[in-house]
């Protein structure tokens, strides 16, 4: 499965009610800081094998769904850790390509850590 921890509840894809000529599908996973052509991609591969694996969508959540249960990783470590588990995206996107991202992403996360955050600045340093 291609879900990449989402779960029954949150799929992050939106349908806006319209008329059939002005319909369109929102995919709201990806943010601003999302690199565009491997978000497209992920999509891309995601919803190809969801047809593959005949997979059926989830009844619509009408209202607002901000109350709900947050369904997608919360951290970068668990979202490459559930990256390299799916094994049907890991053959699709090929291992070469799954491997390399995965490395190159851990690797800005640990220069990220080395960081002082203005938060730790206000919150740490001054109260020790």
């Amino acid at each position: 499965m291609c879900n990449w921890g989402y779960d029954n509840r949150t799929a992050g894809l939106r349908v806006p009610m319209s008329s059939a000529d002005a319909r369109r599908v929102e995919n709201r996973v990806g943010g601003a800081d999302a690199n565009p052509y491997i978000a497209i991609a992920a999509s891309l591969a995601c919803g190809y094998l969801g047809m593959i694996e005949n997979l059926q969508p989830t009844d619509p959540i009408t209202g607002s769904a901000h109350d709900l249960p947050f369904g997608l990783p919360r951290s970068l470590d668990e979202a490459l850790r559930k990256l390299r588990e799916s094994q049907p995206l890991v053959k699709l996107l090929g291992e070469a390509f799954v491997s390399a991202f995965t490395i190159v992403k851990e690797a800005e996360y640990e220069v990220f850590l080395q960081v002082i955050s203005s938060w730790e600045r206000e919150h740490l340093l001054l109260n020790v």
